[in-house]
C-alpha cells in the first residue's frame, strides 16, 4: 500500500527527471470563482500529464533485470506516454493496449515514444485485461496499472508535495484542492502527501457528469460503477469505478466529489487559454471547471486545482476556443 514513505522516496527517483510545475493564478478567474485560484498546471509535465511521474516511478522501481524484459500497460493515452517515455528513459521495451476510439493524437504520440501499441474495440466489448495476460505470459513483461499500482499512486503523490510546499510559500494552510479524478491515483497520492506535509488542504475529486463513480462511491461509502464504460469528451479521467486501492485511501482522506458538465469542461479549456495560456484537455480541465463554476460547494477564500493533462486533437481544442468561455 501507497504512504508517505514511498512517496518521498519516489521523488527521489524523480529528481532530475520529473518537472516541477508551478502554481499559476490570474485576477480574471479569482473574479469568476469568487475567491482566489491556484493553479497546478500538470499539462506542462513530459508527455503532457501528470501521469509521467507515476510512470517513472513504477518502471524505476522495478528490479534491473525484471525491467529488462519490459513492461505493459493499459491506458487511453496519458498513462501510456508517462509509461512508454519512461520505458525509452530506460532503454526497456514497452507495450501499450490502447482503445481504438482513443484520440489519434495520443495513439501517435505513445508510438513516437517507441511503445508498441496494440488496440482493442472497448466499446465492442474486447477484454484488454485478457489480451495483456496474453501478452505478459508470451514475452516476461511487468504490468504497469494507471491507478492502482502503488508505486504509481506514490509517483502521482509527488505533485501533492510539490503543492503543499507552494501553497506554504504563498501563505495558504487551509484550501480545498481539486483533483481531475478517474481512478483515483493522482487524487490519493496527493491526498496522502497533503496529509503528511500540508493537513489543513483537503483532496477532492472531481469529474464530469455520467462519469461521476467517484463522487457517488464517496457519498455511498463503497465503490459503484458507471453505468457505461466509455464515451463523452473527457477520456482521460473516464474509468468504470474506483480503485481498489485508491478507494480507501479517497475515502478517508478526501471530501465530497464534485461534478461538472461537458460544456464547462469546454468553458475551462479556453478560460485557461486565455486567462493563463494553457492547453488543457476536457478530462484535465475538469478541476478548474469545479473551480470556477462550483463556487458554493468549495469553502475558504483560496482553492487549489489540478490541471492534470494537455493532450488534445485540435477538432476539439477549436470546439473549446469557441464555447461560452464566460
Amino acid at each position: 500500500m501507497s504512504d508517505i514513505t514511498m512517496i518521498r522516496a519516489a521523488a527521489e527517483r524523480l529528481k532530475g527527471h520529473a518537472r516541477r510545475t508551478p502554481l499559476l493564478s490570474s485576477p480574471f478567474l479569482d473574479e469568476i470563482a469568487g475567491r482566489r485560484v491556484l493553479v497546478k498546471p500538470e499539462c506542462l509535465q513530459h508527455t503532457g500529464s501528470f501521469k509521467y511521474r507515476g510512470g517513472r516511478s513504477a518502471v524505476s522501481a522495478l528490479d534491473p533485470e525484471v525491467r529488462a524484459r519490459g513492461v505493459i500497460a493499459f491506458s487511453s493515452g496519458n498513462h501510456a506516454q508517462g509509461v512508454a517515455l519512461a520505458a525509452r528513459e530506460f532503454g526497456v521495451p514497452a507495450v501499450i493496449i490502447m482503445p481504438a476510439d482513443a484520440p489519434q493524437m495520443k495513439i501517435d504520440n505513445t508510438r513516437a515514444l517507441g511503445a508498441e501499441v496494440v488496440l482493442y474495440d472497448r466499446v465492442g466489448g474486447e477484454n484488454r485485461e485478457k489480451i495483456g495476460d496474453r501478452l505478459t505470459a508470451e514475452r516476461g513483461l511487468t504490468l504497469i496499472r494507471p491507478y492502482d499500482e502503488p508505486q504509481v499512486i506514490a509517483g502521482q503523490g509527488t505533485c501533492g508535495l510539490e503543492i503543499a510546499e507552494q501553497a506554504r510559500a504563498e501563505g495558504v494552510e487551509r484550501a480545498d484542492v481539486l483533483i481531475c479524478c478517474g481512478g483515483g491515483g493522482l487524487t490519493s497520492g496527493i491526498a496522502l502527501a497533503l496529509e503528511a506535509e500540508a493537513p489543513g488542504l483537503r483532496a477532492r475529486p472531481c469529474e464530469p457528469e455520467e462519469f461521476d463513480d467517484a463522487a457517488r462511491s464517496l457519498a455511498a461509502g463503497r465503490i459503484v460503477s458507471n453505468a457505461r464504460a466509455s464515451g463523452g469528451i473527457c477520456d482521460a479521467i473516464v474509468t468504470p469505478q474506483p480503485g481498489q486501492l485508491t478507494f480507501p485511501i479517497m475515502k478517508r482522506l478526501c471530501g465530497p466529489g464534485l461534478i461538472v458538465s461537458e460544456d464547462e469542461a469546454l468553458r475551462a479549456m479556453k478560460l485557461a487559454f486565455e486567462r493563463l495560456k494553457l492547453v488543457a484537455e476536457p478530462g484535465g480541465a475538469v478541476a478548474l471547471a469545479a473551480a470556477l463554476f462550483r463556487r458554493d460547494q468549495i469553502e475558504g477564500d483560496t482553492v487549489i486545482c489540478t490541471i492534470s493533462g494537455g493532450n488534445v486533437d485540435a477538432p476539439m481544442f477549436i470546439r473549446a476556443l469557441q464555447s461560452d468561455g464566460g
